[in-house]
């Protein structure tokens, strides 16, 4: 028969088999800290065209802790509001809140450089595991967590007390922080944002490190590491590929309805320069992202199946389209912001430069701007101003 422990114990092994788990002290927590009090009343288990609903109750006690401990996300709620036992069969929907796979928890944690003395404030409290595991090393008193839902909010503080820990539970909006409990050492994200806010820097300690996400497609994201300054900025790196949700209060809202009308008013048409089927790939799906921001990629098809491929930016009433022929690809342009062109040279400055892994980008976040570069090249550099709308 399986037991929690041995299947704690069996996760971390494998955790530091791969060489994501290396601090003794998260080893000690992940074995410690319980999954399964962190996921009641269940989860969705996802089959393609429908999330399964499975609950602790309703399942043998060997196969839920199977779940339990899969290296895996674990999708606890749908559409802002459903849980597994809310549902008796397969639904369909959309997730916003989930146990994020443990190898991705424990490596943010791991980036955190922890020490034991450390104030952290987590934005993203979600089930409230790694909340457990960072309480589990720092004490209850030394972290705070935020939740924008108050059903999750609920939710993970029951899962905290459960298992020992009456931590500083907040209801509210992560990117706003946490005032009254600054400033930080640490500051940890398990949402996606846009752009790192700039009031989780004022709220951390110089010397204090600011870890997140960065990012508004669901792939092509960062994960951000930066070190705030005794002047009030930070600066750092993208340290490598990571994908959350999207924090509620930037939620992307899927561009759809009649695309052919979006799209009936071009202002050029050419041959493209760089194939835009690279925007499926993570690293220049990031760059397009620097380089658009507030662009958004769609796929769809002709009633004939051919292929189209389109980047659109609501606010700014600006799109591109692409249309496969013979010789490759075209795009048609509309709209106040040519969205391809910007795309499209750091597509071949970033192929020029030996197209570069995501942990070449380096950032600094000050109270103007966001500043991302790669290297000296000057294609390369993408300053946002936070007086720009996007």
């Amino acid at each position: 028969m399986t037991d929690s422990a041995s299947e704690r114990r069996r996760m971390a092994a494998m955790l530091a088999s791969k060489g994501i788990l290396t601090s003794p002290w998260l080893r000690r927590a992940v074995e410690a800290v319980p999954r399964e009090q962190f996921l009641h009343p269940g989860v969705f288990l996802d089959e393609g065209r429908a999330w399964r609903p499975v609950t602790a109750l309703g399942t043998d006690s060997d196969e839920w802790l199977k779940i339990v401990y899969s290296v895996g996300t674990l999708t606890t709620q749908l559409d802002g509001h459903l849980t597994a036992d809310q549902a008796s069969e397969p639904v369909t929907g959309v997730p916003t809140s989930s146990s994020t796979d443990p190898t991705t928890v424990v490596g943010m944690i791991e980036a955190l450089d922890l020490n034991a003395d450390d104030q952290v404030m987590e934005v993203g409290t979600g089930t409230g595991y790694s909340t457990a595991l960072m309480c589990h090393y720092l004490g209850e008193d030394n972290v705070t967590t935020i939740e924008v839902d108050p059903q999750v909010a609920a939710r993970a503080d029951a899962a905290l007390e459960s298992v020992g820990y009456s931590t500083w539970t907040v209801t509210g909006d992560g990117l706003l922080g946490q005032p009254r409990r600054a400033p930080y050492d640490r500051v940890i994200a398990t949402c996606a944002v846009r752009r790192i806010p700039y009031t989780w820097v004022r709220q951390t300690k110089p010397g204090g490190i600011v870890l997140s996400t960065v990012g508004s497609w669901p792939w092509g994201t960062g994960l951000a590491k930066v070190t705030v300054g005794d002047d009030g900025t930070a600066e750092g790196a993208i340290i490598g590929r990571s994908s959350f949700m999207q924090a509620r209060a930037q939620a992307v809202t899927p561009v759809a309805g009649d695309l052919s009308a979006r799209t009936a008013y071009a202002d050029s048409e050419r041959a493209v320069k760089v194939a835009p089927l690279l925007l499926e790939e993570w690293v220049p799906a990031f760059l397009a992202q620097l380089s658009a921001p507030g662009a958004h990629f769609v796929r769809a098809a002709t009633t004939d199946g051919a292929r189209l491929l389109y980047l659109f930016d609501p606010e700014r009433e600006s799109f591109a389209e692409f249309r496969a022929d013979s010789d490759g690809w075209i795009v048609r342009q509309g709209g106040p912001v040519a969205l391809w062109d910007n795309i499209e040279r750091a597509l071949a400055a970033w192929q020029a430069a030996g197209s570069p892994d995501i942990a070449a980008v380096q950032l600094r976040v000050t109270d103007r701007a966001h500043t991302y570069w790669i290297g000296e090249y000057p294609e390369l550099r993408w300053e946002h101003r936070l007086d720009a709308a996007y």
